[in-house]
């Protein structure tokens, strides 16, 4: 039997590379992104079914669009991946205040509509898994990300309840919490003159996702996504006080400091 996976964030980064794992499950694909690169997504996972949707998750209107999208497909939904997200660089006295509205629609407003169509699908049907990427930055204050690091705070704890709330529907749901990874997202978000604006010590984007996918099919709560030294940052930052790792953070993330 065809099972489907839905992706949203799917045209690059980490969410391309979680549809490519998906793929090699023989999961056909719906993609959602906003560009014109999610277009080009059939070409760059052949061997399975790859429906691209591009939809501006900041709009509301696009947001419900995208879901009576797929459900005219009339495709039993299997995996649903939350992914999409991005950041805003810089102190927040500095910052526009409708670029971080943007944010917010997309990193949370975005996600828990989606999430409520997909949840009441699954329980219907009494199945599915549910991944939803958050960060690293949801163990942490994030100083010259003010923003962003709250929004993936709050689809951690999201996950973790809405997790607890689907056992009965037998229906799971995983956090994958990624590292540092190497893709466009520090620059998309203005953060090229700080330590996070260098690539070349980050995450392998491939390894991030195979352990969200794998801890995903495995049922657990939440996965670190990263190698061994990501894992030492969380669990260091289990230990830390706020201050402490806000003023660690903030020497990364402040573009007034030597990268």
């Amino acid at each position: 039997m065809t099972q489907t996976a839905l992706i949203t964030g799917a045209s690059s980064g980490i969410g391309f590379r979680i549809a490519e794992q998906l793929a090699a499950r023989e999961y056909d694909i719906v993609g959602v992104g906003a560009s014109e690169r999610i277009l080009e997504l059939p070409k760059r996972l052949p061997g399975v079914s790859v429906m691209p949707l591009r939809a501006d998750l900041t709009d509301r209107n696009q947001v419900d669009g995208l879901w009576r999208q797929f459900e005219q497909m009339n495709r039993s939904l299997d995996v649903a991946v939350l992914n999409a997200g991005a950041s805003l660089g810089g102190a927040f006295i500095d910052t526009d205040l409708e670029d971080e509205l943007r944010l917010l629609a997309l990193n949370v407003t975005s996600q828990v509509i989606l999430a409520k169509h997909i949840a009441r699908a699954m329980a219907g049907r009494r199945s599915g898994r549910i991944l939803i990427t958050t960060s690293m930055s949801a163990t942490t204050p994030t100083p010259y990300e003010s923003i962003y690091g709250p929004t993936r705070a709050f689809m951690y704890s999201f996950a973790q309840g809405l997790r607890e709330e689907m056992r009965e529907h037998d229906v799971s749901v995983t956090a994958l919490l990624p590292g540092a990874t190497a893709t466009e997202f520090h620059d998309r978000a203005g953060m090229q003159k700080t330590k996070f604006g260098d690539n070349s010590w980050k995450n392998d984007p491939e390894l991030v996702a195979k352990l969200g996918v794998d801890a995903l099919f495995e049922g657990r709560d939440h996965v670190i996504g990263g190698d061994r030294r990501t894992r030492w940052s969380a669990f260091r930052n289990k230990l830390s006080p706020e201050q402490v790792k806000a003023r660690r953070f903030a020497r990364d993330s402040n573009p007034n400091e030597p990268a």
